[in-house]
């Protein structure tokens, strides 16, 4: 038997606010249950009516989110020690697939910021020879 699936839950399926395999458990979930179906219906339509709950403001603004550029510090390793660990349990343990998308973002365009160097490097090496004294 699979486990229930809380309220709280389905709010953060909403939000897409799970890691990838729970969001993937919820829709199984969802196309076998009509009654986790209506649940569901019910949620959407009590947003929709502007019932919200201190919890589902919190998710959706995502407050307790790093900035990007906190992890931007953290992708540099210059936070210190106690914000670092926070924001290593929001990635890690929590699994915040938008602070983790971030993340990802800042860790290209910093290897491309690399590849970009290597490659003046090279020009400037390449044509050392033919630059005039």
């Amino acid at each position: 038997m699979s486990t229930p699936i809380a309220q709280s839950d389905l709010e953060a399926y909403l939000d897409e606010a799970l890691p990838a395999g729970e969001m993937a458990r919820i829709e199984q979930a969802l196309r076998a249950d009509r009654r986790l179906l209506e649940r569901l219906a019910d949620l959407v339509a009590r947003r929709d009516a502007g019932v919200h709950s201190l919890g589902a403001i919190w998710r959706r603004n995502r407050l307790s989110c790093p900035s990007r550029e906190q992890l931007g510090d953290y992708l540099l390793r210059t936070m210190e020690q106690a914000e670092s660990d926070y924001v290593r349990f929001h990635l890690e343990a929590i699994g915040c697939r938008y602070c983790q998308a971030n993340l990802a973002d800042l860790e290209s365009r910093r290897s491309e910021g690399r590849e970009g160097q290597d490659r003046r490097r090279r020009y400037f090496q390449s044509s050392a020879g033919y630059l005039r004294k």
